[in-house]
């Protein structure tokens, strides 16, 4: 237990988990699309959808995909900034089922350059999160540390050329989490790194032709 987990999350915001951590899930799924949003269908479950407005959780998401930090004070106005910066939304309730945590928020997001995405995440308390789904492919990490995220054909050799890229680069990796739905098809990757990936390394990465999509998503 570190001073961070006993005193909680510098946050605007009643709650660190229907508050703060609802911010971060809208930060991550905003790097996770790769570009500004145009349009987000947010459908929250459990605990999220019975509380959002009086916990400001609703604000508060609406303030992540636009790209705000939990602390930043004009949360309480995040609406009328998305009518500012074009962002149409719409927050709806879901049951996605009793295997899902309580806090958990499923996001279906355009870009404003055609981009388009849905990412499941869920705030798992004290203002730390989880995203368990991109696009239909399970997957599992925090945010805490800088991230790779890639979709790409799978083949043999390709996980070991992007992280070889990353090697020469003096980038280490923490952790791996790989998903697919069918073998040779798409898969998902995603590496937690201790370094920040510079805008080279992911222009090398990308340039791979098994390489579909890539994403840097810098420590939520």
């Amino acid at each position: 237990m570190n001073l961070f987990d006993i005193i909680g999350p510098v946050m605007v915001g009643p709650s660190s988990s229907h508050t703060a951590g609802a911010v971060r899930l809208g930060n991550l799924a905003l790097a996770i699309l790769g570009e500004p949003v145009s349009q987000a269908m947010i459908e929250l479950h459990g605990s999220f959808a019975q509380t959002y407005r009086g916990h400001g959780t609703d604000l508060a998401l609406i303030a992540g995909l636009l790209g705000w930090p939990p602390d930043d004070l004009r949360i309480p106005q995040s609406f009328e900034y998305a009518r500012q910066a074009e962002l149409e939304y719409h927050i709806l309730k879901t049951n996605l089922g009793d295997l899902a945590h309580p806090n958990t928020v499923r996001f279906r997001l355009t870009g404003k350059n055609g981009a388009s995405s849905e990412i499941t995440g869920a705030s798992v308390g004290g203002g730390s999160v989880i995203i368990t789904d991109v696009d239909g492919f399970a997957l599992e990490f925090t945010g805490e540390l800088t991230a790779l995220l890639t979709m790409h054909q799978d083949k043999p050799g390709v996980v070991a050329l992007v992280t070889s890229i990353l090697s020469n680069q003096g980038v280490n990796v923490a952790s791996m989490r790989l998903s697919r739905q069918d073998k040779g098809g798409l898969a998902v990757m995603v590496l937690e790194t201790d370094e920040t990936i510079s805008d080279e390394v992911i222009a090398v990465i990308k340039a791979m032709p098994q390489i579909k999509a890539v994403r840097r998503i810098l420590r939520a």
